[in-house]
């Protein structure tokens, strides 16, 4: 029987992750899908590792591919996964059915990436006592969910000191980039994709209830103002519509922040397939 090249293996597997999400998107019930098994699968091709990242409040799940100490870091934070499983039932585990952060993560050819799963996802609750569904409902941007998030970011950056670091969020992890950056002075750039910017005006425009216990990235937006980003929005979504990324670019002045709206996708829509023509897409600040 004749071996598999490592190549071929390479696009074996991720052939595989790909048909695990086509599968998953054409079942009417796709909490089924074993969850672990598609984020490693999406991973392993693209030599991302699975790690256990340690913080005060909570484990954290990464997966991870750092292999020059002498060039910038990228991390990549997901989304609110599998938060609800109806309008008003909440879900027992948070993981995502497709981790989309993950899925970007994997498309970024940089040496320094590090995916970072939301607290409560991917990592066991055996060794994380605080998990309880506030924490991936009404708390997810806690503060001390940002912090942990905050926590995690300091140890992967200190792995290559004195490197810019650069952050993107999909949709409820742009949240928690946002809400990180404005806790550092070394992010040299924030990129979200489908991001909750404005938590509050999301949740009156889907007549939802409040979150007071969590933060508002909206209300961070003076402190990163001077951080080069863009914010990319789906010209068709309706879950987090353009609107939310225009009312945060307006809230920061403008000199550093733009919104970007992408034909033909929505929320959930394959912003994987479209990440290596939008990562040349650098932010940057205008001129004076």
């Amino acid at each position: 029987m004749t071996a598999l090249s490592p190549l071929t293996s390479k696009v074996l597997t991720a052939m595989f992750a790909v048909l695990l999400v086509v599968l998953c998107s054409l079942l009417s019930d796709c909490t089924t899908l074993d969850r672990d098994a598609h984020a490693d699968a999406l991973a392993a091709p693209f030599q991302l590792h699975r790690e256990q990242v340690k913080t005060e409040h909570f484990v954290l799940t990464a997966f991870v591919r750092m292999t020059r100490a002498d060039q910038p870091l990228t991390v990549y934070i997901e989304g609110d996964g599998l938060a609800w499983i109806s309008r008003t039932e909440p879900s027992a585990d948070p993981t995502p059915r497709m981790a989309t952060a993950l899925a970007l993560a994997a498309a970024d050819p940089t040496p320094n990436v590090v995916y970072l799963a939301r607290p409560c996802q991917f990592t066991p609750m055996a060794l994380n006592p605080l998990c309880a569904v506030p924490y991936w409902t009404s708390k997810r941007f806690a503060p001390e969910i940002v912090a942990s998030m905050d926590e995690a970011v300091s140890q992967f950056a200190a792995k290559v000191p004195g490197q810019p670091v650069h952050l993107v969020g999909y949709s409820g992890g742009g949240a928690v980039a946002v809400l990180v950056a404005a806790r550092r002075a070394d992010i040299a750039s924030i990129r979200t994709v489908a991001g909750n910017l404005d938590t509050e005006f999301v949740n009156r425009l889907h007549d939802v209830s409040a979150m007071p216990e969590s933060l508002n990235p909206i209300d961070a937006a003076s402190r990163v103002a001077m951080v080069p980003q863009v914010h990319f929005s789906g010209a068709d979504d309706t879950v987090v519509p353009p609107e939310v990324a225009q009312r945060f670019v307006r809230a920061t002045g403008g000199r550093c922040a733009q919104a970007n709206i992408v034909p033909g996708l929505d929320h959930s829509g394959d912003w994987a397939g479209q990440w290596p023509a939008m990562l040349p897409l650098a932010p940057v600040c205008k001129a004076r």
